[in-house]
Formats: structure tokens, sequence, C-alpha cells
């Protein structure tokens, strides 16, 4: 718990992505190296074509197939390919190299692009696992370092298919998804329209600020007292204003956000401001609520890097961050694997200020 709080004191400046603390770095290195390569439990989520698709989860995925499922695992490795960018000289470094090189080789890449060019797979983990899979490709495209560069090359098959994939998809989709789990489709956007930013991909990012436009541009009153649900993880709410926040001009999202959560200057947003408790941390539903609290921390510092200095919305918003940020992290390292294999990522998404501005 004390490293938590030291490195939550290092994450006043919205705009900063200060590097966590090395020790600290170390711990969530080590929580995802012991996932990293642990097959069982898992929970495949494939649709099975005939008797030759039962097969172990590496035999089908084999760089993604550790960390209990696909998405989970593909965030353990952004986490690792992060801290390793923030920290190149840490103890840890070399151990850490050395598994993404074993990992992220050319051929195993391929194979994990090739599953989703079989049909009964286009839709697999949509789009929340691909927005994790674009948050990975960031990282490794934004990092001026030759392993990396090799790294980056290798995993572009992949990074290609889902980009196609989500061209393809998104035209069709005629409403969104509001949840405060996996299928929601506010979060996926906003990684996606992050990656297309960093690449350079103009037809992406208009399809994708077109689309949010005409998903959320409309929205008013956002009914508050209905979150959280009992498992989420998200808070659609928030989720939504953090993509929106990327998509409107400053004083066009200022207004936008006054329309949506009209009570929010004066601390008036239900349940939103409150940390959520988590009764049962070896529940693997449940302990999504410590992942909520880490999720609505950065929506929150997101939304608030978005608004001018003086408006009181920040306040409120930077004050309700800080508390969700030390109910979150005080539940990362429980010793139990419904929550480890996962959580620490979010944590250093938060932590090191991903996806706010410069």
């Amino acid at each position: 718990m004390k490293r938590f709080l030291i490195a939550l004191s290092m994450i006043g400046s919205l705009a900063a992505a200060a590097p966590i603390p090395e020790n600290q770095a170390a711990g969530f290195v080590k929580m995802a190296l012991a996932g990293i390569d642990r097959e069982y439990p898992n929970k495949p989520g494939d649709v099975l074509r005939g008797p030759d698709d039962v097969r172990a989860p590496k035999a089908t995925h084999p760089v993604f197939y550790g960390h209990f499922d696909w998405h989970s695992s593909v965030h353990g490795h952004w986490m690792l390919v992060r801290l390793l960018r923030l920290h190149p000289q840490a103890p840890f470094a070399a151990e850490v190299r050395g598994v993404l090189d074993r990992r992220f080789t050319r051929e195993a890449m391929e194979a994990e692009a090739a599953y989703f060019r079989i049909k009964e797979n286009r839709s697999f983990e949509r789009m929340y696992g691909w927005a994790w899979a674009l948050r990975l490709g960031i990282e490794l495209r934004g990092w001026d370092d030759p392993d990396a560069k090799r790294w980056a090359a290798n995993f572009k098959p992949l990074e290609t298919e889902l980009v196609a994939l989500t061209k393809t998809y998104l035209p069709k989709l005629d409403w969104p998804v509001r949840c405060g789990f996996h299928p929601e489709t506010s979060f996926p956007l906003s990684q996606a329209l992050d990656w297309a930013r960093a690449t350079g991909d103009r037809e992406l990012e208009n399809l994708i600020t077109t689309k949010a436009r005409q998903f959320y541009g409309a929205d008013r009153d956002y009914p508050v007292r209905y979150e959280p649900s009992g498992n989420d993880f998200f808070s659609p709410c928030l989720n939504v204003a953090d993509l929106m926040r990327r998509v409107l001009p400053p004083a066009e999202f200022g207004a936008w956000l006054d329309r949506y959560l009209p009570g929010l200057a004066a601390g008036n947003a239900g349940n939103l401001l409150e940390p959520a408790k988590v009764s049962d941390p070896t529940d693997g539903h449940l302990i999504h609520l410590a992942g909520l609290n880490l999720t609505r921390a950065w929506t929150m510092r997101g939304i608030a890097s978005a608004l001018p200095a003086g408006d009181p919305r920040r306040k409120v918003l930077e004050t309700a961050a800080t508390a969700h940020t030390t109910a979150g992290l005080a539940l990362v390292n429980t010793g139990h694997y419904e929550g480890e294999h996962w959580l620490a990522s979010f944590a250093v998404y938060l932590l090191t200020a991903v996806g706010l501005p410069d």
C-alpha cells in the first residue's frame, strides 16, 4: 500500500506522464510475469467449428494464451512494454526483454493474425480486446528502441488485421453498446482513435469521430443514479465523456459536458464520485469493481484535462479521481488471481497517464 501511495503523489499533474517508481514497477512486472505463461485457468471465448478446434489455449493463441483470457494477456504484454520503456535500465529489464523477444516473433504474430481471418473468429474480442491490442501497437511504435522496432514490425500483421476488422465493423454498428464491461463501445473507440492519430490513419480517425458524434453527440442528462452495476469495471458514463473530450474541440466539449452531466460542477453525479467497495476480492466478477475505481480515475483525469483551469468541474473530478485511485490501488495486489491477472495493467495505465494530452 505504501508503494501505491507514493505513486499516487506523483500523478497530480494531469498532463505529465511521470514514470512510476522503479520498485513499484518491479512489483507490477512480477505480477505480469507470473501470469504470462500461466495457461490455466483459462476462459477461451472461441467459436468451435468442429472437434479439431478443441485445442489447448497455447495452440490456438501462441502469444496471448496466459493471464486467464486473450485480452488480459494482451494488456499484460502491453504493461511489460510500457514499464520496460519507462525503466529500460531497471534490474528487471533484461528478463522482460528476453520474455518479449521470445514471444513477439513474426511467426507467432502471424498465427495470431490468421486466427482473425477465419469467418467465425472475426468478432472474437470485439472490440475490447482489439482496443488493448491497438494500445500495445501505439506503445511499440512510439518507442525508439531497436528491440521495440523489431517487435512492432512483427506485431504489424495482427495490428493490420484488427484495424481492417474495425473499419469493416464500425460502419455497420448503428447503436453503441452501453454497459460497464467488455462489450462497451466508447472505451475501444478512444483507444482506436488514439492509434489512428498516432499512426496518421485519417480514414480510421474520421470514421471514429463521425461515429462518436452520431452515438453520443446528442446525449444529455445522463442517469447517474443507475451506476454502478454489480460487476462493472467501466463507467459507461465516464467512458463516453473521455471519448468525447478526444473528439470535440474544448469549447464544444465543455458545452456538451454541461448537457451530459448538468450537476457535475456542484458535485452532483450520483454514485460516480464515490469509490465502489469490493465485498469479496476472490470473486472474479465482484473484483471488477476494483478495476472500476481505476478506470473511473483515469477517465476523470482525462475529462478534467479538457476543461479550462478555472472550471469548477476540474476540482470535482480531480478530487474524486484521487479517492478512486487510492481505493483501486489498494486491491491490485491481493494474492488472488481473480484480480491479479489484470488489475496491474489498469494501475499502470492510470499511474503513467496513458491517453492524456502531452
